[in-house]
């Protein structure tokens, strides 16, 4: 499969300082982009570069964004496998497939974003010639990310990390948890989106118990009600 076909383009810019994060993921995060700052200078000293990430938790709390983030605030390109067309692939196409983008990834210097991780590594169905390429599959991964070199930042994200072998699990440094946020903040993240919006057009109540992207969607539904009826009255006064 052309190499096209397997990697995702994506050229939303994202400040690191815009991602809400927790103090502690936030702490995480700042370290791991320090170090590919100093690659060099930490080779020099024999020190390891932690190039290895997973992202774990729940849906819609920013994983995505931070990876596109840590791409934006290192200046690399982002390539972000399309897991549809590698997962699809004809039996004995996919481990190949998958290998095609991390040598893309080490040619390009870049940050490789695999994105539900989990569907990488976990059996597609009972017939024995499936499960046998899928074991494959997770040997081939691992087998890519023991010789990933160290100017390649590889990021995975997943909402069930429970299920991902755990010989690839070993493989990660840095394993950061994003968890649903609090009141407190949603309270933060509702600020700043509504910050660019007249007083009239804000929500009357703010919803909880949801996840960023959750509460976006909501709020901007709700914004979007509030400007067009506020339209809909000027229009029939004229």
């Amino acid at each position: 499969m052309n190499i096209q076909d397997l990697i995702i383009k994506d050229k939303e810019q994202i400040a690191i300082q815009d991602v809400f994060l927790s103090e502690e993921n936030r702490a995480k995060i700042e370290q791991l982009i320090k170090e590919h700052r100093y690659v060099s200078e930490l080779k020099e000293y024999g020190l390891p570069v932690t190039n290895k990430v997973i992202l774990f938790g729940s849906s819609g709390c920013g994983k995505t964004t931070t990876a596109k983030a840590i791409a934006n605030t290192l200046d690399k390109n982002l390539i972000i496998l399309n897991l549809s067309n590698v997962i699809n692939s004809k039996i004995g196409e996919t481990s190949q497939n998958v290998k095609q983008v991390f040598d893309r990834a080490a040619r390009d210097k870049a940050v490789l974003f695999l994105d539900e991780f989990d569907q990488l590594g976990k059996a597609r169905g009972e017939d024995d010639n499936d499960v046998g390429e899928m074991r494959r599959l997770v040997n081939s991964i691992i087998q890519q990310i023991d010789y990933l070199p160290d100017d390649v930042l590889l990021i995975c994200a997943t909402n069930h990390v429970e299920i991902i072998d755990h010989a690839l699990m070993r493989r990660f440094q840095v394993r950061i948890h994003y968890a649903m946020p609090d009141q407190q903040a949603l309270d933060a993240y509702y600020d700043t989106l509504l910050a660019r919006f007249p007083e009239e057009l804000h929500p009357q109540q703010r919803v909880y118990g949801l996840s960023f992207a959750e509460a976006k969607d909501n709020l901007f539904a709700v914004v979007k009600s509030n400007l067009i009826k506020k339209l809909d009255m000027k229009g029939r006064m004229l």
